[in-house]
């Protein structure tokens, strides 16, 4: 049995996927969050295989400073970690991003087709990446780009990575904002074929795109 959480702040939204798993014998929707800090603090509690949760919290009226890719780096933290598959509206580079950093096993749209959403809840489940057909094509398009030569600034980006400074750091020190940040990273990632901030670091160091630390 596939033990859920629910993590979304629109109770129509949570209602709708509630009544869409009751009707799979082998998923039950233990618990639902209308904030990122209940998702947290449920997981805390309680064990859970999968969390489906969105990434915007706070638009419905429901308190919360806290959003669903820091509510994934902190529940995936912890040991025996619940997997989390989020289900969003966004898919903006910087969202995609943030979320595969923040530990996420997949990426889906609420638009997606029922059957999908059922499907990607049990890959999950079983440990395996579960990311829409949409997002795929999305990335598939930016692979296009791959073996571009990195620009000015995504190098200064790469480099400082290298120095081991997070994006936050990287932000302030470059006068950006985090999500640009990360927009930078996802075009640097695609350009080097890479999925990791190490593996880019290497390869770019290897290629001389950056310089290699003494």
């Amino acid at each position: 049995m596939i033990r859920m959480l629910l993590a979304d702040d629109h109770p129509v939204v949570r209602a709708g996927l509630k009544a869409l798993f009751s009707s799979e014998a082998d998923i039950a929707v233990l618990a639902e969050a209308a904030t990122a800090e209940r998702a947290v603090e449920l997981c805390a509690r309680q064990e859970f295989d999968v969390v489906l949760m969105d990434l915007q919290f706070g638009s419905s009226g429901a308190a919360s400073s806290m959003q669903g890719a820091d509510a994934t780096r902190e529940i995936r933290a912890a040991a025996g970690a619940a997997r989390v598959l989020v289900l969003t509206n966004y898919d903006t580079d910087a969202d995609i991003l943030g979320a595969v950093e923040a530990g996420a096993s997949g990426y889906l749209l609420k638009d997606a087709p029922p059957a999908e959403l059922i499907a990607a809840v049990r890959a999950a489940a079983a440990g395996e990446s579960a990311i829409s057909p949409a997002i795929e094509l999305l990335l598939q398009s930016r692979a296009d780009a791959a073996g571009s030569p990195l620009t000015l600034r995504e190098a200064e980006v790469l480099g400082l990575v290298a120095e081991g400074q997070s994006n936050r750091e990287i932000g302030k020190r470059l006068f950006l904002s985090e999500a640009t940040v990360k927009s930078h990273l996802v075009h640097i990632f695609t350009k080097l074929g890479v999925s990791s901030r190490t593996a880019a670091v290497a390869t770019a160091q290897a290629s001389g795109a950056i310089r290699s630390r003494p």
